[in-house]
């Protein structure tokens, strides 16, 4: 027999416990219905009512007004935002302003890397789906170059490859050969 008690994870048992709720707009029993998004309170009238809410309320207001900083888009002052997934910086002239300041930092420590397979692209800094940076040629999709780690511009003295990838090894900085053919190793002096 199982230790676990189900009765946790289920959701009509958690919402039963709730008080007795009335419909704000007929004055009905709000009730628990369910739909593919999930469970949800509705109107116990509901072909003449058509009252529904969310079993979870998302917080979403606004924290503070950023009077020094003007919307690049239509001029009207920022505001820091609790939404549903979290804080963010947005447009006071929201719904017909839909400017969201996204969090790209400019680094001005790396340095431009040209492409060693085209030759005629840069290595640029880009974002996967999952939050994890790589670099890969900015003429994509003619050139379909791309590495893992940060590139610098230093020929390989193994094979001749235009970029070695910086890394960390045991607390000293390595730069490596990113041909899988070559692999060759330098300790770098610079940290």
């Amino acid at each position: 027999m199982s230790k676990i008690d189900h009765s946790l994870f289920n959701a009509d048992r958690h919402a039963l416990e709730k008080e007795y709720e009335v419909c704000p707009e007929c004055g009905s029993e709000l009730v628990m219905k369910h739909s593919k998004n999930g469970p949800f309170l509705g109107c116990a009238s509901y072909p003449t009512c058509h009252y529904i809410r969310p079993l979870t309320q998302h917080d979403n207001h606004d924290i503070k007004v950023l009077d020094d900083s003007p919307c690049p888009e239509c001029g009207e002052p920022l505001v820091i935002r609790n939404g549903r997934y979290g804080m963010f910086i947005g447009c006071t002239g929201y719904p017909q302003c839909h400017y969201i300041a996204h969090d790209e930092h400019d680094d001005e420590d790396e340095q431009a890397v040209d492409c060693p397979k085209c030759h005629k692209g840069s290595l640029t800094k880009r974002k996967n789906k999952y939050g994890k940076f790589f670099y890969s040629c900015d003429r994509y999709p003619q050139c379909k170059y791309s590495l893992n780690q940060q590139p610098l511009a230093h020929l390989c003295p193994a094979c001749g490859w235009g970029v070695m990838l910086q890394k960390q090894r045991a607390g000293k900085a390595v730069l490596q050969c990113p041909q899988k053919a070559c692999q060759h190793k330098i300790e770098s002096d610079s940290e």
